[in-house]
């Protein structure tokens, strides 16, 4: 009877809806590991550095089901929110914002100028940066890019490729080998992000 009772909560809170993600005035998804800066992202890389963390930085826009998807189903995953208010420091920019924004080679734009700038066409987009910039745009620097929306297993597997440095190397083991190995792995131990 207590089996089937702790089972009958189990489920049930498992059918619970997940609540909305937060949407602050500006239409962009809020969530406690975005950080607020004056936008220089070569402050914004020295504070990450302080921190020991890595630097991501994300566009996004009002509206974005993508982005909606990724606020509700990936990133509250534990697994995952975890990694980012650890590990990285997150840096939201709109596509369509008129912020000014410093780029590591000293120009200063809106927001949505340094997208165009940037070449960003999808939301979102996630830009990870190395530890060290030099003066050159962001995307130049980046070591890695995600546009669009993706699920828990390669998110997860992303963040984690970032912090063990493994775009240093890809003769031996391109990010998608790494997310094949590692996905197999979890399926084996019956540790999948499941969704």
């Amino acid at each position: 009877m207590i089996r089937r009772t702790l089972i009958a909560a189990a489920l049930a809170f498992a059918a619970a809806p997940v609540p909305a993600a937060t949407v602050g005035d500006d239409g962009l998804h809020d969530a406690p590991w975005i950080r607020e800066t004056f936008l220089d992202l070569r402050e914004d890389l020295a504070e990450a550095n302080a921190e020991g963390k890595r630097m991501l930085v994300v566009f996004e826009q009002r509206g974005c089901i993508y982005c909606t998807r990724m606020h509700e189903e990936v990133f509250p995953h534990p697994r995952i929110e975890s990694l980012l208010s650890e590990d990285f420091f997150v840096v939201q920019l709109n596509l369509h914002g008129d912020l000014e924004v410093v780029d590591f080679d000293g120009e200063s734009l809106s927001e949505k100028e340094m997208a165009r700038k940037w070449g960003i066409l999808f939301t979102p987009t996630m830009m990870f940066l190395p530890q060290e910039v030099g003066e050159v745009p962001a995307p130049q620097a980046a070591v890695a890019s995600m546009p669009g929306a993706f699920g828990r297993e390669t998110t997860f597997d992303l963040l984690h490729w970032v912090l063990e440095e493994g775009y240093a190397d890809t003769s031996e083991e391109d990010f998608q080998r790494y997310h094949a190995r590692r996905f197999l792995a979890r399926e084996e131990a019956g540790d999948r992000l499941s969704d």
